[in-house]
């Protein structure tokens, strides 16, 4: 049996996953700011704000080109979607 092509991936794909890397990185950074500055309500506002625009996105992404972590942490549609490349991280 020999291994599925890689799926050819669109525009929207590297827009989506590069929006996600972007909230990412601001998500992280007001972590490490929020570490050492708990009681900035500001900050804390803006950390749930990302969080909830990284979730929407990456829902979007995953209703489109499949999960984007495994063990629980998101859905596959049918057929199982891990075999199929690219990854996230491949590209």
């Amino acid at each position: 049996m020999e291994p599925e092509a890689p799926k050819v991936c669109d525009a929207k794909y590297y827009e989506l996953l590069e929006e996600l890397q972007a909230l990412d990185f601001v998500l992280v950074e007001l972590n490490l700011y929020l570490d050492t500055h708990p009681g900035d309500y500001q900050s804390i506002e803006q950390y749930n704000k990302f969080s909830q625009e990284r979730m929407r996105v990456a829902h979007e992404f995953q209703q489109l080109y499949g999960p984007l972590m495994n063990f629980g942490h998101a859905f596959s549609k049918y057929p199982w979607e891990w075999s199929q490349t690219p990854w996230p991280w491949q590209v």
